[in-house]
């Protein structure tokens, strides 16, 4: 059994969509998404530089897009399962057939659009913890004013907060916490901070066209798999101000037998959580085109097992 997933918001590096833009059909595509949603995404994924695909109005777009290329490019079985970390859920249920392509880069243009917006009105952002006990690391966010924005599993949880309250974590680490790590994202995603962003998404709703996955859909919001599109949709709106619980979606994946991941490009972080929580569980990142036909023969070999 595989599952397809999609990375979040800080996969992003300057360049990475170069040499995906070389496939057949790509530039094409791309181009087309970029009159849609009036921002070029060729120039932000080859020549912007990193402060300018920070920018989240700008990352978001770029991760969804990115992600659907090199998911069309694998042109391999169908995965048995799909999930995506934050933005990437809209890659996911893009993928599940919930919302066609062009229809997703528009929402996720709104809620880039509206996050950054949101961002702006206090300077928050966010940092990984690693290593620790969420039942200890959990209570001692909350003390300092933090929420624990993403609870990603293989001992990894990221704080939200004001920069004020990271100043203070960063003074202040949890028992056991080894490292506290800036990401490189421009807010408090996840949080109460974003809670202008939803309302902005809730009207967007309504110009969404949404059919039921056709594959197994799971959730940030708890792990469960979701069935209806209409369900998928609500909480693509509601997760831009709850955490991602990354977690309990591999806790969903080890349930159903999951025996391969394959994490689709900019890849590499959702690898990572993987292997150090799924044991026994075979993956692979699409960081180029380079690893398309090894991820295709994983595909072959574990999709409908």
């Amino acid at each position: 059994m595989l599952v397809l997933v999609a990375p979040g918001q800080g996969a992003q590096t300057p360049g990475f969509l170069t040499p995906w833009l070389d496939l057949p059909g790509a530039a094409d595509r791309i181009a087309a998404w970029s009159d849609a949603i009036g921002l070029d995404l060729a120039h932000y994924g080859t020549k912007a530089d990193a402060d300018e695909i920070r920018d989240t109005a700008v990352a978001q777009p770029l991760l969804v897009a990115a992600g659907l290329l090199s998911a069309t490019a694998l042109d391999a079985a169908s995965p048995d399962v799909v999930a995506g970390h934050s933005v990437g859920e809209i890659t996911a249920a893009t993928l599940a057939g919930v919302i066609e392509d062009e229809a997703a880069l528009r929402f996720v243009r709104t809620r880039g659009l509206g996050m950054a917006e949101a961002a702006a009105v206090t300077e928050t952002g966010m940092a990984a913890l690693l290593g620790g006990d969420p039942a200890v690391t959990v209570p001692h966010l909350e003390k300092l004013g933090l929420t624990p924005a993403n609870v990603n599993g293989g001992g990894q949880i990221v704080a939200a907060g004001t920069a004020a309250q990271l100043a203070a974590l960063e003074a202040d680490k949890p028992e056991g916490v080894r490292r506290v790590v800036a990401l490189k994202v421009a807010g408090a995603f996840h949080t109460h901070h974003m809670a202008p962003a939803v309302e902005k998404l809730r009207a967007a709703v309504g110009d969404l066209t949404v059919s039921d996955p056709t594959v197994r859909y799971v959730s940030n919001a708890d792990g469960h798999t979701v069935a209806t599109g209409t369900e998928v949709v609500a909480r693509l709106v509601g997760q831009v101000a709850n955490p991602v619980r990354w977690d309990l979606c591999m806790e969903t994946f080890q349930s159903l037998g999951v025996t391969a991941l394959v994490e689709l490009s900019p890849g590499g972080t959702l690898t990572g959580l993987a292997k150090r929580t799924l044991p026994g569980v075979q993956t692979l990142a699409l960081k180029t085109p380079d690893d398309l036909d090894a991820a295709r023969a994983l595909m072959s070999e574990h999709a409908g097992v």
